[in-house]
């Protein structure tokens, strides 16, 4: 219900009706100021809605600078982008993308074709396009691929009065304004200050004596999660990026680091359903096969290596056939283990745990409760055959292989990921249908290989 209100609330701040009809009847001053009042978000939840005939109108009321606000907080499919700036004059797409921030003008770019990219930095601003060619060339997924040059720095030697002089004049183009950074005369990051330790302290105060020198920062080349990671640990507003001399390159926001922790958990989504991509909404079936494809094929080579090693225990199968009757039962559980296994290794990862605490004590937990819940059930799924079947062996045979099953199954299900994670492999790959069908390998290896073994019994 919360949701429903917060969504009324919405549509009460936007007069689409009014909107719709300033744009329909070229009425461009009733439009800019009933657009202009509203969030940027909410202009750009409207933009999403016209027609390319109405966005073509927008372009026209709107100023570059205007319209750089609204793209900044535009959510679409990454594809989508290039379509957008196709509707625009190409002079007005290239000074609308010099107005942004860096960081997401650089986001922009990097979903366009080179020769697109080269095109706009050629019409823009040179200053504008140096700051951006600045960051385009940093490996994606890292620290300098996420940070901005709209920063404030000032020097250790200076007052607060001077230093807020600085401020006041950059504070219109700084992405943040909260954490103003020092630097000492090579330009190299000597401290920290706050906005609040600007404001409380007198103006002939010099900056060296307020200035905080234990920096928490981070390399240029870190990968984008670490970054995430180090920025919710410390609770930042925003973190500092620096080059192997210790020189202030740029900073990486809070929004931008949320921006970073919903792709790396679609990205893990999308690994852990076997998926290649779910960032986006395929519009095509022939898209979203070709992304499925390539992991349903080698789960189907998987589960006729399944096949495969059952036909292996005909024999055993034809004198006792009722053991066929318990192999999704046995399958099943192995594949349900393995994968609530698999989950918490994974999110251990993600989130850090796992390397503030010993990888054995999850190995030995992971072990104990295979064992403890392989027990019960194997317990439970005894009694229930020995009373449906009559047969005390048979029900005893099905327990016992669920207890080693999931044994096993919950300790591939902790090992495997920590295994990839060791060889700098993305744990998210170990995906659920690929550990559920290597776990039925497993346990219908263990179930006939005891069914074979103890076949004397059961016939």
């Amino acid at each position: 219900m919360m949701e429903i209100k917060t969504e009324e609330k919405i549509d009460q701040r936007i007069d689409k009706e009014l909107l719709f009809n300033s744009l329909q009847n070229e009425e461009m001053e009733t439009f800019r100021d009933e657009f202009l009042q509203l969030h940027p978000y909410d202009q750009a939840s409207f933009f999403k809605e016209l027609a390319e005939e109405h966005r073509n109108k927008v372009y026209q009321y709107l100023s570059p600078e205007e319209m750089a606000t609204l793209f900044e907080n535009l959510e679409i499919d990454d594809e989508e982008y290039k379509d957008v700036l196709a509707e625009m004059n190409p002079t007005y797409a290239a000074d609308m993308i010099s107005k942004m921030y860096v960081d997401d003008a650089v986001d922009v770019l990097n979903e366009l074709e080179k020769n697109q990219v080269v095109s706009y930095l050629t019409i823009m601003d040179e200053e504008a396009a140096q700051e951006i060619k600045e960051l385009l060339h940093y490996e994606e997924y890292t620290a300098g691929s996420i940070m901005t040059t709209d920063f404030v720095s000032i020097s250790a030697n200076q007052t607060v009065r001077s230093a807020m002089y600085i401020l006041k004049n950059e504070a219109p183009v700084a992405e943040t304004i909260y954490y103003i950074y020092v630097l000492d005369e090579q330009k190299r990051l000597a401290g920290v200050i706050s906005l609040r330790d600007l404001i409380v302290n007198d103006d002939d105060t010099m900056i060296a004596d307020i200035t905080n020198d234990r920096i928490v920062s981070v390399s240029v080349g870190e990968d984008q999660e670490e970054v995430a990671r180090k920025i919710k640990d410390y609770n930042f507003l925003a973190l500092p990026v620096v080059d192997f001399q210790n020189h202030l390159l740029g900073i990486i926001t809070v929004d931008d680091v949320m921006d970073v922790m919903e792709e790396e958990a679609s990205d893990d989504y999308s690994k852990l359903a076997a998926v290649t991509d779910m960032d986006t909404i395929d519009r095509s079936p022939w898209s979203a096969a070709r992304k499925r494809l390539p992991w349903l094929i080698i789960l189907l080579f998987l589960g006729m290596m399944t096949a495969s090693l059952i036909g292996r225990f005909e024999e055993t199968l034809n004198k006792v056939a009722i053991l066929a009757v318990f192999i999704p039962l046995i399958a099943g559980m192995a594949g349900n283990t393995g994968t609530q296994a698999l989950a918490v290794a994974v999110r251990g990862i993600a989130t850090g745990d796992l390397e503030k605490e010993n990888k054995w004590k999850l190995i030995i937990r992971e072990a104990g409760t295979g064992l403890i819940t392989g027990t019960i059930c194997g317990i439970l799924v005894s009694l229930v055959i020995f009373f449906w079947q009559g047969n005390l062996f048979l029900g005893i045979l099905v327990g016992g292989s669920i207890l080693c099953t999931l044994i096993v199954a919950t300790l591939a299900g902790a090992l495997i990921p920590l295994v990839m994670h060791k060889f700098k492999i993305d744990p998210a790959v170990a995906s659920g249908p690929f550990i559920t069908t290597i776990n039925d390998l497993i346990s219908i290896l263990i179930y006939f290989g005891l069914a074979t073994l103890f076949m004397s019994y059961l016939i």
